[in-house]
């Protein structure tokens, strides 16, 4: 299993599960896909630490 980001391309904002509304600023946003991240939505690659 993987537990690096999901890429998004293109989108204005993201609205996570509980509804929090967050832009984005860049063409190209990453996601956390792992939930260990202390920046959600967006990842801060602390997938890294976790190890497969």
């Amino acid at each position: 299993m993987t537990r690096g980001p999901r890429l998004v391309r293109d989108v204005d904002f993201v609205v996570s599960p509980d509804g929090e509304t967050s832009e984005a600023t860049r063409p190209v946003v990453a996601l956390c896909t792992c939930g260990a991240t202390g920046r959600p939505p967006w990842c801060d690659a602390t997938h890294k630490l976790l190890g497969d």
